[in-house]
């Protein structure tokens, strides 16, 4: 059974700093492109980030550039994102995702494994 459980999210303030981090069974998730998205109130589903297999290679959306870092263990078969600088724009439940490796990487489907989310809210 494929299981991906988000966690670390929470209320924080403008310019704080969260660690999400996502815990991944029941597939080879050291063979999985592994990636954040996120999704606003009222809004579509939009990528964060993507790292590569081996962790090598990171991907960022324009709008967490600098701010945010992807990261993998693929040994605890976690992958985790490291917030920075948060604004209010950030608030949006956090999903992982895994893609077997297909392109492009910020399309969604994509991705065949996905978690429930974990909620960020960034108050000014």
């Amino acid at each position: 059974q494929v299981q991906l459980v988000e966690s670390g999210g929470g209320l924080v303030q403008v310019g704080a700093s969260l660690r999400l981090s996502c815990a991944a069974s029941g597939f080879s998730f050291s063979t999985y492109v592994m990636a954040w998205f996120r999704q606003a109130p009222g809004q579509e589903r939009e990528y964060v980030a993507a790292i590569t297999v081996g962790g090598a290679g990171t991907h960022y959306a324009d709008s967490v550039k600098g701010r945010f870092t992807i990261s993998r263990n693929n040994a605890k078969n976690t992958v985790s994102l490291q917030m920075n600088s948060l604004k209010p724009e950030d608030t949006a439940v956090y999903f992982c995702a895994a893609n077997p490796g297909r392109r492009p990487l910020a399309q969604e489907r994509n991705y065949d494994y996905w978690g429930q989310g974990t909620q960020v809210t960034v108050s000014s």
